[in-house]
């Protein structure tokens, strides 16, 4: 990779922009009684204008600001640039939490150098908390009236046996993201922790860089779904992969296993492989 230490921090910065951007558009239509809508035919897929205007506004400010840079996005697909630099935004990663009220909702924002993660950003706007990964480190932000911005550099909690771990998926049914195969495989590892935990979709990574979780496995994600991810697992000392231990993204399952350390990833692998 070419890019200078100045470059990292601009675009760190405009991030966080981006951000609160999206948050202008999500936060006040958040238990609002908004109108929800079905993108997916037969199956529910929901979606909102809180997603679409979010990914809107930020594709018009990177546009804008960096017309040579490409641009993924969940609502309104990719916008080829014309060098080595790409911004994967998922304006809202849990809208089912988002329709329900569940604060468990995030904003996601990568950016990309040749189709590699470097800046990865999760964004809670209702709870005010926000991770932030750049240069191989991960920051947690939240804000008070009395203390302005608590800003914290992440370490995962160093747990390395799964019978210590608590881990956590979105919705471990076979009817959910996963299939009858890999629900039960999942189960099988979730008896050989200690506490498990469901449904907190995007922010269940910013818990475990911040070494509240010990291990978040998921499937049926797409790209948006973990490009911000990546690098704030990694920058807090934990370890993301596949469930065959490959580089996330590798596999046509959209497999994650998201681990506070290398002990312990190599442990929940054992158990996924069977």
């Amino acid at each position: 990779m070419s890019f200078s230490k100045l470059e990292i921090t601009q675009y760190t910065d405009f991030a966080t922009h981006l951000a609160d951007a999206a948050r202008a558009q999500t936060l006040p239509r958040f238990r609002s009684g908004l109108k929800v809508f079905n993108k997916a035919g037969a199956d529910f897929d929901p979606v909102t204008d809180a997603d679409r205007e979010a990914e809107r506004v930020m594709r018009e400010m990177i546009a804008k600001t960096y017309p040579a840079h490409g641009i993924v996005g969940e609502e309104f697909g990719e916008t080829h640039g014309e060098g080595p630099w790409r911004w994967v935004l998922d304006p809202i990663d849990g809208t089912r939490a988002f329709v329900c009220g569940v604060p468990s909702w995030t904003t996601l924002i990568a950016l990309e150098f040749e189709h590699q993660p470097v800046i990865g950003l999760l964004d809670q706007p209702y709870t005010d908390e926000r991770w932030i990964a750049a240069s191989g480190a991960t920051w947690s932000h939240h804000r008070d009236g009395e203390h302005g911005d608590d800003a914290r550099a992440c370490r995962t909690s160093g747990v390395k046996d799964l019978s210590a771990a608590l881990i956590s998926t979105t919705d471990p049914r076979p009817e959910g993201y996963f299939t009858e195969h890999e629900a039960s495989t999942f189960a099988r590892l979730a008896g050989a922790c200690r506490l498990v935990r469901f449904s907190m979709d995007a922010y269940a990574y910013g818990l475990l860089a911040q070494g509240a979780l010990d291990l978040v496995v998921e499937a049926g994600l797409s790209h948006h779904d973990y490009a911000a991810l990546v690098p704030v697992v990694e920058g807090a000392g934990g370890v993301v992969t596949n469930w065959s231990g490959a580089p996330v993204g590798s596999d046509a399952r959209g497999e994650t296993v998201a681990a506070a350390t290398p002990a312990l990833h190599a442990a929940a692998l054992k158990v996924l492989a069977g």
